[in-house]
């Protein structure tokens, strides 16, 4: 078992950039491959990004590259992604999740934390 965490959402203006967290406890984090998914109201969780369990390979929904940044810190169990030049249409509840490997599938990953809400003003 793993359990996760996640936090840093908020309201932010187009433009603006945030950074999430996520926090992990239980089994070894860093044997683990981590992704980010979202979900808007209505709509299916959308994959983001992901990273290997080494953070040695990165992986990106085409909405997401060039403006966000997936990262991992194994030693203290974290998970982050870094938004900049946010839009209206990032908005959504924003999940960590992790698996053996990376897959863009949300169904693939077993374990999930309960999300964080990130809403972007126009």
């Amino acid at each position: 078992q793993v359990q996760l965490v996640e936090s840093g959402g908020g309201l932010v203006q187009a433009g603006g950039s945030l950074r999430l967290s996520c926090a992990a406890s239980g089994r070894t984090f860093s044997s683990y491959g981590m992704a980010w998914f979202r979900q808007a109201p209505g709509k299916e969780h959308d994959f983001v990004a992901g990273i290997s369990w080494s953070g040695s390979s990165t992986y990106y929904a085409d909405s997401a590259k060039g403006r966000f940044t997936i990262s991992r810190d194994n030693a203290q169990n974290m998970g982050y992604l870094q938004m900049n030049s946010l839009q209206p249409e990032d908005t959504a509840v924003y999940y960590c999740a992790v698996r053996n490997g990376v897959a863009v599938r949300s169904a693939a990953y077993a374990y999930w934390g309960q999300g964080t809400q990130v809403t972007v003003s126009s």
